[in-house]
């Protein structure tokens, strides 16, 4: 079993979701139960996969909840470019977005491929 909270993929996707809740709160309000609401909760899903993959007790079982939150990364990443599209995000602001994104997704790949 691994420590989440020693995790740095798990730190650093906490704090992107930080970033992504600063970012959608700048939305339309018509979005509210749209993207926003979509954005929030892929977003949330990463780190929340990651921890809860740490209490399994095999490597196989935790790798499974790696892959859902690579998932979800991948699902975020198709949000931001969207939120972009519909202007809602600056090209600026999108490519530091898909950045950081692209940085924890790195991580968390090579990190699954260590457990086995």
């Amino acid at each position: 079993m691994h420590r989440f909270k020693d995790l740095d993929i798990w730190k650093l996707s906490r704090e992107f979701c930080s970033e992504i809740y600063k970012v959608t709160g700048s939305f339309p309000e018509t979005e509210k139960f749209g993207i926003s609401n979509q954005l929030r909760r892929a977003a949330v899903s990463i780190p929340s996969n990651i921890s809860e993959g740490c209490s399994r007790k095999s490597n196989k079982d935790f790798s499974r909840f790696l892959e859902i939150a690579i998932g979800s990364m991948y699902e975020v990443e198709t949000q931001l470019l969207i939120s972009n599209d519909l202007g809602f995000l600056s090209d600026n602001r999108l490519e530091f977005l898909l950045a950081k994104l692209n940085s924890i997704v790195k991580m968390t790949s090579k990190f699954k491929s260590s457990l086995k």
